[in-house]
């Protein structure tokens, strides 16, 4: 049960509030964001409303039978909106395209992939400076030299930022120059991170995990949510099964079900999803009939060049062409890109 409280009350009403309710037999979670206070409610009898609905300080009560209460649609009708500012936004309806390389590596190609996306009315640059890779002798990225290069070939050209956090400790460094911080599925049930994030007032894209269920995810997004941090967008990239054909099976089905189970945005990254670039472009076109808020794609100017990720990443004449694709189904689904 979700408890949202009226604006006004004080503390030592609140203190009250909290007091009545546990004296009823319930457990009770104060958790304040960026937008509002909530009580989560949980044990005995949480699927009656009645018991609380008329305590003073209460401004609304909803009943979430989901082990996910914050993030679940159960609750919240209009859906939630990520605002970047700069007229940036994801899940208001328009199909966000984030577009950049697996890895940063140089001030000449962030300069060159930057001034492409301005040229192609793309907002969000993606790419990583800190990398997590599964061999310890593969490319780990610049670090935080490559994200202070990163932020400033992108503002340059009015483009927002996306990359990858790693560890509560980078989390403070990395704030002047991240617009979204990334969680990789390998970190999608790194709760310490996921509560530290939930501290921050910066979006969080966060992917689902390599073996992960949709509601594990919706659980880990539960953990930044109830830390404080209301700003979330849920990410299908493709889960490890028994095919070997594919890097990843990208998980079309989840899109449809994750909008309907929680308000949050959902993206689809095809690149990771399929790992194969000539089918980047089919599949991040199904992922967007399928209802995705947005797509988050690898680009490079030669992909065969790249640090890493070389054989998911499309050159620039195969991202322009599914920049106008991802467009031109605007009608289709009622979104714009």
């Amino acid at each position: 049960m979700i408890v949202q409280i009226e604006e006004s009350l004080g503390e030592r009403a609140l203190f009250d509030l909290i007091g009545e309710i546990e004296a009823l037999g319930f457990e009770a979670t104060q958790v304040v964001t960026q937008k509002q206070s909530y009580i989560v409610v949980t044990g005995k009898g949480t699927d009656d409303i009645r018991a609380i609905g008329h305590l003073k300080g209460v401004s609304d009560v909803h009943s979430v039978k989901d082990s996910y209460q914050l993030v679940s649609r159960a609750w919240k009708v209009k859906r939630t909106t990520i605002d970047l500012g700069d007229g940036v936004t994801i899940g208001d309806g328009k199909i966000a395209i984030m577009a950049g390389p697996c890895s940063i590596e140089g001030v000449d190609q962030v300069d060159e992939i930057a001034s492409f996306l301005a040229e192609n009315r793309v907002a969000i640059m993606r790419g990583g400076a800190f990398k997590p890779r599964s061999s310890p002798y593969s490319f780990q990225g610049m670090g935080q030299e490559g994200l202070q290069m990163f932020a400033e070939g992108a503002r340059a050209q009015g483009l927002k930022i996306i990359t990858e956090v790693l560890a509560p400790q980078q989390i403070e460094s990395m704030l002047p120059f991240v617009d979204i911080f990334q969680v990789g599925a390998r970190n999608t049930q790194n709760f310490t991170l996921l509560q530290e994030l939930g501290k921050v007032d910066k979006p969080v894209l966060l992917k689902r995990g390599i073996s992960g269920t949709l509601e594990e995810l919706l659980q880990s997004a539960e953990y930044i949510f109830s830390s404080g941090n209301e700003k979330i967008i849920l990410c299908e990239r493709g889960i490890r099964t028994f095919e070997k054909a594919y890097r990843n099976t990208l998980d079309i089905n989840a899109i449809p079900v994750l909008k309907d189970k929680s308000h949050l945005p959902v993206v689809v990254d095809p690149s990771h999803g399929i790992g194969i670039r000539k089918f980047v472009e089919p599949v991040a076109l199904a992922g967007v009939v399928a209802g995705a808020d947005g797509v988050l794609v690898e680009i490079h100017p030669v992909p065969e060049e790249a640090f890493s990720d070389a054989a998911q990443t499309l050159n620039f004449k195969e991202a322009q062409q599914l920049f106008t694709k991802i467009r031109g189904l605007e009608s289709f689904n009622g979104q714009s890109a």
